[in-house]
């Protein structure tokens, strides 16, 4: 554990990769229309500049928490953040948009090896008694970079375009790089064996396949027969990936976490609370710019409001973490989120920028009440030789259900669209088709309602849990020679 001394400037490090990853995602939310414009591109082609991102993310995830056992955290994480940094320089100079799909890749990979093991630096250098509150803070730097992303992405796109939003995390990754390298602890080698390259090869290629069908369900140029190969593909690596981690002693992922009632469902309930935000993140911006023809920066402004009402209530929900446990604020969290995307369901082309930017608030207001005492329910249940692989996982949860939330709203929406227009494509957009680009719209938002309610189910089904005390027994995980 770092010493007390390098607390504030190691949270400090870690808020500020956590901010300039989200501040890049936000930014290129409110970009894609825009993208999709520049390169006169399908949406099921231009949703690939923010897929790519996350399946990047998602797949990669484990193995970095995995190695970051091994060889520190700060290493990785201070490697992470040079590459995130030489990535966005990278899609600052993409010319088209298979080459800014390729370096969104490098820029992911950087992502992933911060994600990974940011929450982990976080519970090693935090006293237990005081997690929810660091991961409170966390979200706070979350919610700065959200709310930057849109309002500053409005501004850049009217100032000059998209290639301009890349290249404002390029300083920043690049020193704090360098200051992570002289703060950041070093490594402390609590694991030994080798590791599970088979295991990461599996898991990577049960993604990419899942998500390359879930894309591809509504195009054109994907047979049945090519779907069905794919999937069928996808979901035996699936199986492959958990019969190999079944049996290894070292694993990419230990399977034995999710034995615990409250880890597993904390992590379910993750991956569907992204799944609502997601869905909702990259529908609304095309309403915005499409229907009610707002310009950049207003688009940004209404968007503003989801991570506006995540930095007010964070650390309030982080408060309320260490006080009186996760079940009951996040399962409360969710169905307010829940709410909110069912209000949405109702926009029509007259609803005002000002009440769709209430009901977004509605929808940060419940991931906010969520976030955080859900991260810290899964944190504060596993030993500290596993955090890196539990920080990885939850972080893979998220990423998940980002990438699944975006698949599932842009198949649905996709699939709506064509069958109210005759076979036509969002680019394809003209005034007289916003009749059909609600009716898409509304299936889509209540397609991501329903994730949401079974989110809620899963977050109350977890059970309850006392606040996590110092002098506790870790109640989740058996000691590592235990687990034989």
């Amino acid at each position: 554990m770092s010493s007390p001394a390098n607390k504030w400037p190691t949270f400090f490090i870690v808020a500020t990769g956590v901010f300039m990853s989200t501040l890049d995602s936000s930014m290129v939310n409110i970009a894609l229309p825009f993208i999709m414009k520049d390169f006169h591109t399908s949406l099921a082609d231009t949703q690939w500049v923010v897929m790519v991102y996350l399946l990047t993310i998602t797949a990669s995830l484990l193995f970095w928490g995995h190695l970051s056992d091994r060889l520190g955290r700060g290493r990785i994480y201070t490697t992470g953040m040079s590459i995130f940094g030489l990535g966005s320089l990278a899609c600052a100079y993409a010319p088209t948009l298979s080459i800014l799909v390729s370096a969104r890749f490098l820029q992911a990979l950087g992502a992933a090896m911060m994600m990974a093991t940011g929450p982990a630096i976080i519970k090693e250098t935090f006293p237990k008694e005081q997690l929810g509150r660091g991961l409170g803070l966390i979200g706070m730097a979350v919610s700065l970079g959200l709310m930057s992303g849109p309002s500053l992405g409005g501004f850049l796109l009217e100032l000059a375009s998209w290639h301009l939003l890349f290249l404002i995390t390029v300083p920043l990754g690049l020193l704090f790089a360098f200051l992570a390298i002289r703060i950041l602890p070093g490594p402390t080698h609590h694991y030994t064996g080798p590791l599970d390259w088979l295991g990461s090869l599996f898991w990577s290629c049960a993604l990419v396949l899942l998500s390359l069908t879930l894309t591809h369900a509504s195009s054109a140029s994907w047979s049945v027969s090519r779907l069905l190969l794919s999937a069928g593909t996808g979901a035996a690596a699936l199986c492959c990936f958990i019969i190999i981690e079944t049996r290894l002693p070292h694993p990419l992922l230990t399977m034995s976490l999710f034995r615990n009632r409250l880890f597993s469902l904390a992590i379910l309930s993750a991956v569907l609370s992204f799944m609502v935000l997601f869905a909702v993140i990259l529908l609304i911006p095309f309403h915005l710019d499409r229907v009610l023809g707002l310009p950049p920066s207003r688009i940004g402004l209404v968007m503003l409001a989801i991570p506006s009402s995540i930095l007010v209530i964070s650390p309030l929900a982080g408060w309320l973490s260490d006080s009186v446990g996760a079940r009951l604020i996040s399962t409360l969290g969710l169905g307010i989120s829940t709410l909110g995307v069912f209000l949405l369901t109702t926009i029509e082309a007259s609803t005002t920028p000002l009440i769709i930017a209430g009901q977004l608030s509605l929808l940060g207001l419940g991931q906010a009440l969520f976030l955080s005492p859900n991260s810290a329910s899964v944190l504060s249940h596993v030993e500290t030789s596993k955090a890196g692989a539990a920080a990885a996982l939850l972080a893979t949860a998220r990423n998940l259900g980002m990438l699944l939330g975006i698949a599932q709203a842009a198949l649905l929406f996709s699939l709506s669209f064509r069958g109210v227009t005759n076979g036509l494509d969002l680019r394809d957009f003209r005034p007289e088709h916003t009749p059909s680009f609600l009716t898409a719209l509304h299936y889509a938002l209540l397609g991501a309602g329903l994730s949401g309610l079974l989110g809620m189910a899963a977050s109350w089904l977890r059970g309850n849990s006392a606040p996590h005390r110092p002098e506790d027994p870790d109640p989740a995980v058996r000691p590592s020679h235990q687990q034989s």
